[in-house]
Formats: structure tokens, C-alpha cells, sequence
């Protein structure tokens, strides 16, 4: 029931991929000299923001704005190409309502000059789409791209490549707003034209296929999702060399894939591969290096290795605030994601300045409605509810969910995954009557958005489980406890850690009920495997040892629990540090064996240092 801190990385954060299409000047000025100076200006402009190189773009950009408006006039279709690049280059500073105004006298200059049926109209519509979805807006970026669609279709045919950019944009908004089925509509159309009117080794096939295998993956379709990144990877190391930034970010992606299977191993050499050819193309202080040290500081993050993790992470913090500045959203990401690790450190005081001020700015930038902000909210209020602070969890926890109901809808995965939150919250405070309804509509929410097969619906299946255990509803909770199993190990294997949460669910089931003899091959059986996928001096190796312990004890066998104990107090100490509340409670349980096997004397110095563990204000 415990809430996951989660890490904003690349498998969560897939945003509104927009990408303008070529643009054309249909009206010729006559000046062809002065032309070709704003030209060539916008042109450096627009090359200055994909290097990331914001502030000298946005001195060009305005020089070429200023000389389009002063050779054609105010309302020149010239004036709306620069204008374009210019709310580009604001977007990219995270200046978003500025860039919105600019985009909007973009769009109003191409319908009053060209009509409202031209194809440069239907690039503005993209643009601002682009910007309102980064704001949160989603009810307002499908029709601007329907329109454009429907603009492109009519001017361009059905065929056109811009209708495939059109496309590849609307199954990025179907993406966000969970409606995985229709994004896949739109994907599998997007793509058949630019298999079409493409070589079938262009980057522009890739970014498709990358986008098909991030719906794929949010659907829990891992085995299908893994192809499709891989062809994309082959085509851009074909295409742009083994040596492009979009080869690191295509290593980065199919990492991402292996990470969330556990596949640690398949997943080190491909982020190590992806590190230094972004250092090597972008330079070390890119926002781009800061992307691959943020992925690759996740994966140290799964197996616990924190020391790995925290250098990477203050690097990329460090990246992203001299090379965006210190308000940017990406900025927040940065300082999110090294909250995330001070809390599995249970170093709470050190992880809630830094949720604060990541909290500030995504405020500042995307107002107090957006996912963004419901994001860090639900993490600090996580992180209270770690510290026992539940009436300061409880109203952040109701305020990400109405933030993800209004942005979302009501049937949006992400809604699913607050009533978790907040029922776990309450199944803390004991308020059991409060969580079941809570967890009956997530469970219904995920069936139905994710299908019966997905992952996330086998966590949501064991929270509803453990509640009706709590409750003592045994008969109820074992069919959710055995499906839950049953998803994870069709999912990820039998020897994955993800499998390994289930059966320690499930034997826990049985032990609250007394059958030792069910229990303990379930606690056996996960212990293996996550020593085996983990290592010996993981925190889920720690707690597998203290479940086998306790079980032991209860079942009058002590004498074989406390070994296990023993063990578990290493290897907590090695994982987590000698003064993490999870040490003390492995004090605690080692020091009552001690008193119960007639050591008294070994248990009080265990109980002391376990009271002085939990008198460290966190």
C-alpha cells in the first residue's frame, strides 16, 4: 500500500511531441537581398535552439523579426515564419505564455494573409498545440489539431507528409490523456504514409516507431514494445551515424524498456553507450547530457546503489540550472529526481527543501493545475505520510487527484494510481471502510484503460487484496492476490523482483491466517529471487529475510529466526546505511528474538541504538 517515489525519467515523461512542419514563403518580397538576411537569420535561429543555445537564438531571432516587419510590413507571411521560430525558442526557456502570444499573432497573420485553409495555418495550429499541452491544456490542443488535420487532408491530400506530422501529434495527445487504443490509430496511420513517401530507413520512420513502442510500453506490451525501439535504434545509427544525439536517445528508450522489467543488466551498457555519445556531439553541459545522467542515475536508483546515483544527479542539476537557468521545468525534474533518492535514503529533511523548490517552479511556470505539479505534490505528500504527518498528506493527496481528474479525466490511468495513494494513506491510519471503495475504482479504472494484463492493474489487485486481508475478507482478497501473481509472471518472468513483491503478497496473505506450511515456500521462493536479481545487500533482500524470520518465530522457531535476522540487519545496514528507520526496525525484531531465546543482554544495546535511529528528526 506504500506509494512508489517516483523518478521523472523518460518512461514518464513523454510530452506532446509537435514538430513543425518545413515552412514556405508563398509571397516572394521584392527586396530578394534583404530577404535573404532575415532568411538566413531566422535559418541560424532555428539551428541556435535544437543546440540548445537559447539566448544568442533569441537575439537572432528577434534581428530577423525586426527586419521581416520592417522590409514586408507587420502582417507578411515572412513576419509569421520568424515569429514562429521565436515562440519556439520561448518555449524552450519554458516562457510559455509568451510563447503562446507570439504564437497566436503567428497563427492570426497566416489566416488573415493566406486563409484559413492554407497548410502554413495548419503548421500554426501545431505550434500553439504544442504550447497549450505543455501548459496542461488538453481540451483545447485536440481541436486546433483536428483542424489542422483536417486543413493538411484538404489542401495537401491524405497521403501528405504533413498529415503525417498532424497525426504523429494526435497520437501524442491520445498518448497523455491514456487513451492508448485511439493513440495507436493515429500512430499505425502516421506511419503507413511514412513508410510510404520515405525510405523505410529515414529518422523520420524512427521517431515513429519510437512513439509506437512508447504505446506499446504504457500498455504493459513490453515484448512488443522492444522490437519497435530496436528498429528505431538501427535506423537512426544507419541514417545520422553511431555517433547522433538521436542514437543516444534511442539507446535511452530501449533502456528505459529493460529497466522497467528489471533487466538491469541489458540496461547499464546501452546508457553507458548513450552517455558519451551525447557528451561527444552536444558537449558536456547540454540539457541533452543531463537527460542521460537523469536515466542513468534511475537505474543505479533500482538496485539501491546510491552513492552511483547522487554525483550523476547533482551533475545534471548542475547542467540543467547553468544551461536553462534556475526557474526552468526540467530544472524542477532535476531537483525532484534527487529528492527521490534522499528520500530512499530516508533522509526526509534533505529531500523536502528540494520538493518544495521543484514544486515552486513547476507552479510558476504551468500554474496550479497542471500533471507537473500534481506530480510533486503527490511525492511530498508521500513523503509525509512516510513521516507519519497524515493531515498533511491527506489534502495533497485530494488535490492531485482533482488535478488529474480535470486534466486527465476521470478514467485516466494517473487517477487510478491517487485512489492508491490516498487509500494507502488511509489503510495507515487504519480508516479501512474509507480505502475499499477508493481501490475498487482503481482497480476498474485500470481493467479498463490498460487491459486485463497490465502490470499497474496487478498492483492495484494487491492493494485491494491487502485491504480485504486487513479486513479478514480472506476468500475475497486470494483470487486478487492469485491474478495479481499471475499478470506479473506472464509479465516479467519467474525470476523477476516484480514476481517476487507478489508471492511475498501472497504469502503474507496465508501467514496473517496462521498456514505456515503455504507461507513459507512463497517467502522462500521470493527471497531467491531477489538475491538472485539483487544482490545479496538489497532492501527487498533485508525485508525477505525479516518476513522468513518472523514467520519462524510465530511458528515457534526460533532458534532458525534469528540467523535470519542477523541477516537481515546486514544487509539492511549495507543498503540502506546504519541509521535508516528500516535498521531500526530490524533492531527492533533482532533485539525481541534475543529476549525470547534468553539473550537479554545482546537485545539492550540493539534497543538503544534502534530509539536513538528513530529519534533523528527525518
Amino acid at each position: 500500500m506504500v506509494g512508489k517515489f517516483v523518478v521523472l525519467d523518460l518512461w514518464i515523461c513523454v510530452a506532446l511531441a509537435v514538430v513543425s512542419c518545413n515552412e514556405r514563403n508563398d509571397c516572394p518580397p521584392p527586396n530578394q537581398g534583404v530577404v535573404a538576411e532575415w532568411e538566413a537569420l531566422q535559418i541560424e535561429a532555428d539551428s541556435l535552439r535544437k543546440v540548445a543555445q537559447y539566448d544568442q537564438g533569441l537575439i537572432v531571432a528577434s534581428k530577423a523579426l525586426q527586419l521581416a516587419e520592417q522590409t514586408q510590413g507587420p502582417d507578411h507571411p515572412a513576419v509569421a515564419r520568424c515569429l514562429n521560430t521565436l515562440a519556439r525558442l520561448r518555449r524552450a526557456q519554458a516562457r510559455f505564455l509568451q510563447a503562446e502570444e507570439i504564437a497566436r499573432r503567428a497563427l492570426a497573420i497566416r489566416e488573415k494573409v493566406l486563409g484559413p485553409e492554407h497548410p502554413e495555418v495548419a503548421t500554426s495550429l501545431n505550434t500553439l498545440a504544442e504550447l497549450l499541452g505543455d501548459l496542461g491544456q488538453y481540451t483545447q490542443v485536440e481541436p486546433l489539431l483536428l483542424r489542422a488535420l483536417a486543413i493538411q487532408e484538404k489542401a495537401l491530400g491524405p497521403e501528405h507528409l504533413e498529415v503525417s506530422e498532424s497525426l504523429k501529434n494526435l497520437a501524442s495527445l491520445a498518448f497523455i490523456q491514456g487513451q492508448f487504443v485511439q493513440s495507436e490509430q493515429y500512430i499505425k496511420r502516421s506511419l503507413s504514409i511514412r513508410e510510404k513517401s520515405l525510405d523505410s530507413e529515414h529518422p523520420d520512420v524512427a521517431e515513429s516507431l519510437d512513439l509506437a513502442g512508447f504505446a506499446a510500453f504504457a500498455q504493459g506490451q513490453y515484448a512488443k514494445a522492444e522490437p519497435l525501439f530496436k528498429r528505431a535504434l538501427l535506423i537512426h545509427e544507419k541514417a545520422l551515424g553511431p555517433e547522433h544525439p538521436d542514437v543516444a536517445e534511442s539507446l535511452t528508450r530501449l533502456a528505459m524498456l529493460y529497466r522497467k522489467q528489471g533487466l538491469h543488466s541489458a540496461a547499464k551498457p546501452l546508457l553507458l553507450r548513450a552517455l558519451p555519445i551525447a557528451e561527444r556531439s552536444l558537449g558536456k553541459e547540454h540539457p541533452r547530457v543531463a537527460s542521460c545522467l537523469g536515466s542513468m542515475a534511475s537505474l543505479y536508483l533500482d538496485q539501491n546503489l546510491f552513492d552511483q546515483a547522487e554525483p550523476l544527479l547533482k551533475r545534471a542539476l548542475a547542467i540543467r540550472v547553468k544551461a536553462l537557468g534556475p526557474e526552468h521545468p526540467d530544472v524542477a525534474g532535476s531537483l525532484h529526481n534527487l529528492a527521490a533518492l534522499y528520500t530512499l535514503r530516508g533522509q526526509y529533511d534533505s529531500a523536502e527543501p528540494l520538493l518544495n523548490r521543484a514544486l515552486a517552479v513547476r507552479e510558476k511556470v504551468f500554474g496550479p493545475d497542471h500533471p507537473l505539479v500534481g506530480a510533486d505534490l503527490g511525492f511530498l505528500a508521500s513523503l509525509y505520510k512516510e513521516r507519519g504527518q497524515h493531515s498533511k498528506a491527506e489534502p495533497l493527496f485530494l488535490r492531485v487527484l482533482a488535478i488529474d481528474e480535470k486534466s486527465r479525466g476521470p478514467d485516466h490511468p494517473d487517477v487510478a494510481r491517487d485512489l492508491n495513494n490516498l487509500g494507502g494513506l488511509y489503510f495507515a491510519e487504519g480508516k479501512l471502510f474509507k480505502v475499499e471503495p477508493l481501490l475498487v475504482r482503481a482497480v476498474a479504472i485500470m481493467e479498463k484503460a490498460l487491459g486485463p494484463d497490465h502490470p499497474d492493474l496487478a498492483t492495484a489487485l494487491s492493494s485491494l487484496a491487502v485491504v480485504y486481508d486487513a479486513l479478514g475478507q480472506f476468500k475475497m482478497a486470494e483470487p486478487l492476490h492469485l491474478r495479481s501473481r499471475a499478470i506479473r509472471e506472464k509479465v516479467f518472468g519467474p525470476e523477476s523482483p516484480a514476481l517476487a513483491h507478489s508471492l511475498t503478497i501472497l504469502a503474507s496473505h496465508h501467514f496473517l491466517q496462521g498456514q505456515w506450511a503455504q507461507a513459507e515456500p512463497l517467502f522462500k521462493r521470493a527471497l531467491a529471487i531477489n538475491e538472485k536479481a539483487l544482490g545479496p545487500n538489497h532492501p527487498q533482500v533485508a525485508r525477505g529475510l525479516s518476513n522468513l524470520a518472523e514467520l519462524y518465530s510465530k511458528a515457534g522457531r526460533d532458534e532458525e529466526a534469528a540467523p535470519l535476522f542477523e541477516r537481515a540487519l546486514a544487509s539492511a545496514e549495507k543498503a540502506l546505511g546504519p541509521d535508516h528507520p528500516h535498521v531500526a526496525t530490524c533492531l527492533m525484531s533482532l533485539a525481541e528474538i534475543y529476549r525470547k531465546t534468553g539473550r537479554a543482554k545482546e537485545a539492550e544495546p540493539l534497543e538503544k541504538r534502534a530509539a536513538a535511529i528513530r529519534a533523528i528528526k527525518r
